[in-house]
């Protein structure tokens, strides 16, 4: 592996004064320590102001049409395509990623949800009609129709990703959006407002529709007890915990997003090349930062050397250190000096306990930014941390399995679950995985392009979180499914209850028998018995 070098600027990382007392939040880029200003802090008095300006401002956008709404996202689409590289740059400042890496993780994945929105989002949030049952004179329909103010909480690895991919979905299907942005990230978020802020002053329409705002943990506590009607949150299992605790005062629903140790395995009938460049990918994209990370590569004995060697011979040449100097780089920096230090953490306890690192193990470039180095992990034993906690850095961790059904035990050991990858040439044992590995998603055969698929649901189970975020399920997480029953006729008769009648529960009980008794002597009986019924009440009128 080799490391870039630049020049480094004296400040410090940040050193956070107590809640309460902060006013601003100071910034750096991470990948060298340059100060990048401060930002406001949004106190948590002005957080329900925020939510009562966005409230008022969704009563007229919730009564627009689809194609109003298809041309405020396409303006946003316009913008990130046309200002690509300045976004791209302003990234990377403030998350220490490759240029590479924010155009791929971040630019392309937000024009493909901006695009597929505005062409399928219509027919997901349409009126639905579904069968009216034992009501045939009723049409039953579905509505979707829009909560009122979503809040968002997003973290800090994909700073643009992050605010725009949760906002597409809410503000398509009629809501008013206020995202909180990590404090990690918070001097992009200025420059992310301008974004909305264009689009919907062109469309004529208040600016307090999409808000982004910027604090610590406070201000995100206000957003979630401040009156939103639903809060989606990405991040640790910790935080989300005590999202769901304050959400439950108020009641308010939650999308969880949450951690993961993903497991990728690597069958022996796997194409080994494809296998380790896949793995890659899985691994090292935005220095590990990914919820959707393999954190668990599971080989079969079969192709374990192989797939080792190969692994190791790719990682020591990537090449590591700050994203915009002169020198290409495929490794960036990590955000914070936090996460680092739990990447260490989870390292030399598994070194510690027995683990072999075969690439890295350590940091690198500490004089200059928050890096650690591209590692390879072999031999780690049952008991690391590192194969229980989120790791949340570039570290691969490889394990062995002999056949499928210990791949898969191995796959289900944690207590998370929110992706997964298998690597096979067979559609029938690809198909077996997906079936029985116990996570929001299966990849075969490539990386994380479940979530690039936008007709796909994405989102966990078990402690990576639920509720689900893209696709068809994603929009309608945004609305109230509303159950309407309307007549078919313009005329129809009561369904006269009271006075109850003395033959009247004799009636239903036989009428009810008739409908879902199970063979024809029960129906007979039943019918028999309606008859009878009926014919006593005629006669006690009569």
């Amino acid at each position: 592996m080799t490391t870039a070098t630049v020049e480094t600027s004296p400040q410090p990382q940040r050193n956070d004064p107590k809640p309460g007392a902060r006013t601003t939040i100071p910034c750096f880029e991470p990948a060298t320590r340059r100060s990048l200003g401060e930002v406001p802090v949004c106190p948590p008095a002005e957080v329900k102001e925020r939510i009562a300006r966005a409230r008022r401002a969704q009563v007229a956008w919730a009564q627009t049409s689809f194609d109003t709404r298809r041309e405020v996202l396409g303006s946003i689409l316009d913008h990130v395509l046309e200002h690509a590289d300045e976004l791209v740059e302003i990234i990377c400042k403030d998350s220490g990623k490759t240029r590479e890496n924010a155009m791929l993780g971040e630019i392309w994945t937000v024009s493909e949800k901006l695009r597929h929105t505005r062409e399928h989002g219509e027919q997901h949030l349409l009126p639905e009609q579904v069968p009216s049952g034992v009501f045939p004179h009723k049409r039953a329909e579905i509505h979707y129709l829009p909560l009122g103010v979503i809040g968002v909480i997003a973290p800090f690895n994909y700073p643009l990703q992050n605010i725009l991919g949760p906002t597409i979905p809410a503000l398509f299907a009629g809501n008013a959006v206020i995202v909180k942005a990590s404090e990690q990230v918070a001097w992009s978020t200025q420059r992310f407002q301008q974004i909305f802020d264009e689009a919907l002053d062109k469309a004529g329409f208040s600016r307090d529709l999409v808000q982004v705002i910027n604090g610590y943990a406070e201000t995100g506590a206000a957003l979630v007890s401040g009156g939103v009607d639903k809060i989606v949150f990405t991040g640790s299992v910790p935080n989300g915990k005590k999202i769901i605790a304050e959400s439950a005062k108020s009641l308010t629903p939650v999308i969880l997003e949450l951690g993961g140790k993903d497991p990728f395995i690597v069958c022996d009938d796997a194409d080994v090349e494809q296998a380790a460049q896949t793995a890659m990918t899985g691994v090292f994209i935005a220095a590990g930062q990914n919820c959707l990370a393999a954190e668990r590569f599971i080989v079969f004995d079969a192709v374990y050397d192989a797939f080792v060697s190969r692994v190791v011979e790719l990682t020591r040449a990537l090449r590591q250190g700050p994203p915009l100097g002169d020198a290409v780089v495929d490794v960036g920096a990590m955000v914070s000096a936090g996460q680092l230090e739990i990447v260490e953490r989870l390292v030399n306890d598994a070194v510690e306990k027995g683990a072999k690192a075969l690439v890295g193990g350590h940091r690198v470039l500490s004089e200059v930014g928050n890096y650690y180095a591209p590692t390879v992990l072999v031999d780690v034993p049952e008991n690391a941390a590192i194969l229980h906690e989120e790791t949340f850095g570039p570290v691969m961790v490889i394990l062995r399995a002999k056949d499928d059904d210990e791949a898969i035990r191995i796959a289900n050991s944690t207590e998370f679950g929110l992706s997964s990858t298998v690597m096979t040439k067979s559609q029938a044992r690809a198909r077996r995985y997906a079936e029985e590995l116990v996570a929001g998603g299966t990849c075969h055969n490539d990386f994380g392009f479940t979530y690039m698929n936008m007709d796909l649901p994405f989102g966990g189970v078990r402690a990576s979180g639920f509720g689900r975020l893209n696709g068809r399920e994603g929009l309608r997480a945004c609305c109230n499914a509303k159950a309407v029953l309307i007549d078919k006729l313009p005329f129809s008769a009561p369904a006269k209850l009271y006075p109850i009648g003395p033959l009247d529960y004799a009636m239903a009980r036989e009428t009810i028998r008739g409908i879902y008794g199970r063979g024809a002597t029960k129906t007979a009986g039943a019918l028999a018995g309606l008859a009878k019924t009926a014919w006593a009440a005629f006669r006690t009128k009569g």
